[in-house]
């Protein structure tokens, strides 16, 4: 579905991706493990046209996207839930969700998406007229997760869902990428919480100072020595 090929990603005279080469198949759920700083959001910029590579590809279902604009990117499948959440306080939940399918006029679908939305997290259909602001952290990353949802995106990006949040609503909350991922939709994971990364993936890679360094199945990388010792506080 996804192959990054070689890319390059700078910021001004700083290489932040020095050649990084990833596939992601069609249904599956690849996590990106690795340190601070070590290029895992810069990938996922790279990819939905943010912080578009200097040099390589990034190839989508076959097309060529690495110059395209990020409204078509999403347009074509690919939706983001940024480091962050970065929801818009000052909007209701209501109206949040309904700024993911900006780019959509199917209102039947829209109205059947809110649903699946508000079936996923009922909390949100709860707190429906609420201002996003207002929310607690996990219910906000609820919100995010959400409002990309309702773009009906073929291939979800998530950066870092876990950060701030307690243990139980970290739970929840991969518990829920699991349920979109069995809808069909192939996701791709940026995670600190390289335990909780790893034991939902099927394959993953492992990013070091803007390199790929070990990539495989996710439950075999989970027994690697190096990847025990470095990611998961185990010798």
């Amino acid at each position: 579905m996804l192959k990054v090929d070689n890319i390059r990603t700078f910021y001004g005279n700083i290489e932040a991706l020095k050649g990084i080469t990833i596939e992601v198949n069609r249904g599956e759920i690849v996590t990106l493990i690795g340190a601070n700083g070590a290029g895992k959001s810069t990938t996922l910029m790279s990819i939905c046209g943010v912080t578009p590579p200097r040099t390589g590809n990034v190839v989508f279902q076959g097309q060529d996207i690495t110059r395209t604009s990020t409204d078509k990117i999403v347009a074509q499948g690919i939706t983001q839930v940024p480091e962050g959440r970065l929801i818009f306080p000052g909007l209701s939940v209501r109206e949040n969700l309904n700024m993911g399918a900006y780019l959509r006029n199917d209102k039947p679908g829209i109205a059947s998406d809110l649903e699946r939305v508000y079936t996923l997290f009922p909390i949100l259909k709860e707190r429906r007229g609420q201002y996003g602001g207002t929310l607690s952290g996990g219910q906000q990353q609820m919100l995010a997760i959400g409002r990309a949802l309702m773009a009906r995106p073929k291939l979800l990006l998530l950066d870092e869902p876990s950060l701030g949040l307690a243990p139980i609503v970290v739970e929840n909350i991969f518990d829920v990428i699991q349920k979109i991922n069995a809808e069909g939709v192939t996701v791709m994971l940026v995670e600190q919480n390289a335990q909780m990364a790893l034991s939902i993936a099927h394959r993953a890679y492992v990013l070091e100072t803007g390199k790929v360094t070990l990539s495989g199945d996710a439950k075999q990388l989970m027994n690697d020595p190096k990847v025990k010792s470095a990611y998961l506080g185990l010798d």
